[in-house]
């Protein structure tokens, strides 16, 4: 189990990747997909913070004082397990930059709740911008192929990165997702992480730019609850504009939040299914 958010609970089946295109192979394995268990060295670490918490509880008849310094000493080693899983992911990141960049090749983190739109975003980008670019896509979820299937239609690679009962993509899923990818010099990868406002905004991918996507079927509060995953953001799209006479969303409030939490931030308001300020999100993807 990771540390740093609690995903991955030993025997969820870990984390599968799965090719999907025109010729129907199908590369479906957990060896690809280690990176989350031994690449986090869950099993050494883990597992030596948790057994001395559990004693502590144990110990809880022999004092206040004793059980509180115990507790105390699992939370600091619990505290150096994080950076150090964090850490070890900002490493492979960095060599993912690298590779990328050598390669003209700029990777696109796209983040937000579930059901704010990213795939269908995914798929009118795609068909716009592919006589212009050719565009790939790493598709994560928990489980199945549903999303990947409805990029494969629109006629470019995807491959699924399945995590189980992982919450977020990291930096080894990245680098086993772009080897099967395989793609060409001066394409845009789309990275279509696992819906949550939480965890994703820790680890790196070693992406070129960040995307929050929030949709006026949300909270308008959204930023405020979820400040770490706004301030990491390049750019903001607020989708589904086309359902604001139908929902009650306070456009102005959310703006105002994201400007608060990180004023550099662009934002779009776009409507990916009605095409609305979609002219303005091709054009940013271009200067990339």
């Amino acid at each position: 189990m990771c540390s740093t958010c609690g995903c991955g609970q030993p025997g969820d089946g870990g984390t599968r990747l799965t090719v999907v295109d025109d010729h129907d192979h199908q590369h479906d394995s957990t060896d690809h997909e280690h990176g989350h268990d031994a690449g986090h060295e869950h099993d050494a670490g883990h597992g030596h913070g948790h057994g001395h918490g559990h004693g502590a509880g144990g110990d809880a008849g022999h004092g206040h004082g004793h059980v509180q310094q115990v507790v105390q000493e699992a939370e600091t080693r619990t505290v150096l397990l994080e950076q150090e899983i964090l850490a070890k992911n900002d490493g492979l990141a960095a060599a993912n930059r690298h590779l990328l960049q050598e390669r003209g090749i700029a990777a696109i983190n796209l983040m937000s709740s579930p059901g704010s739109g990213k795939t269908t975003l995914l798929e009118h980008t795609i068909r716009a911008i592919g006589s212009r670019r050719q565009a790939l896509v790493i598709e994560g979820d928990q489980e199945t192929l549903y999303d990947a299937e409805r990029i494969r239609a629109t006629g470019t690679k995807v491959v699924q990165i399945n995590t189980g009962a992982g919450c977020h993509l990291d930096a080894q899923m990245l680098t086993s997702g772009l080897a099967e990818l395989a793609p060409p010099n001066g394409s845009l990868v789309f990275v279509e992480n696992v819906g949550n406002l939480v965890c994703p905004a820790l680890f790196d991918l070693g992406e070129a730019a960040r995307v929050v996507i929030i949709s006026v079927t949300e909270g308008a509060d959204k930023p405020a609850k979820y400040p770490y995953m706004f301030r990491t953001a390049d750019l903001v799209l607020l989708n589904k504009i086309d359902l604001l006479p139908y929902v009650d969303f306070d456009v102005d409030l959310c703006l105002r939040l994201i400007a608060q939490i990180k004023p550099d931030a662009q934002i779009l308001q776009v409507s990916a299914t009605k095409g609305t300020g979609m002219d303005a999100w091709y054009d940013w993807l271009g200067d990339l």
